[in-house]
């Protein structure tokens, strides 16, 4: 019963960790860099792609068309401001994103924001697997579970806990060879 929560938990911690990687551009256009993105609209923060179709027209743009054309500046404001880097361009009707190609130095910049993704979600790993053990130590105080049953439990997270972060390993060296890709 507790594994199962265990396990559950820990592949949503997997996720978020890949949604995140997601985010961190490589060399190409890829419309999940625009996720985190939200645009002031009607004095709340609303995620940009509720306001805006976004699509890569080629591998070095990515293009937002609005469904509301009011909210045309007010999107190209936002991804200004933004932390991505990008210059929008803006033609009244779309505004197109080129996506330069990466120096070096912007290259490692992203490698170790990916390692700071992955050290988070390692760390939510860890988390739950404590929160489960403390469960458990807890079930074996009050009598619930014999000490080998205990003992056996412990393992059985320990195992998990040790597959998961393999998975965010692997996630993390495929990120790291996308951005290094030139």
């Amino acid at each position: 019963m507790v594994n199962q929560e265990v396990e559950l938990s820990m592949q949503k911690s997997v996720e978020a960790s890949q949604r995140n990687f997601n985010t961190i551009r490589t060399g190409r256009a890829n419309t999940s860099l625009l996720d985190r993105l939200t645009v002031e609209y009607y004095g709340a923060e609303t995620p940009l792609k509720s306001l805006a179709t976004i699509s890569t027209p080629d591998s070095q743009t990515i293009a937002i068309q609005p469904f509301d054309l009011s909210s045309l500046a007010l999107i190209e404001k936002a991804i200004s401001t933004s932390d991505l880097g990008f210059t929008p361009n803006n033609d009244g009707k779309i505004i197109r994103i080129n996506i330069p190609p990466l120096t070096e130095e912007r290259r490692k910049q992203f490698c170790k924001l990916a390692s700071k993704y992955a050290e988070e979600a390692k760390i939510a790993l860890r988390n739950i697997r404590r929160d489960a053990i403390e469960k458990i130590k807890a079930s074996e105080k009050d009598s619930d579970l014999s000490k080998d049953q205990s003992h056996d439990e412990q393992d059985s997270i320990q195992k998990l806990t040790d597959k998961y972060i393999n998975e965010i390993e692997k996630n993390l060296s495929k990120k790291e060879g996308e951005i290094l890709k030139v």
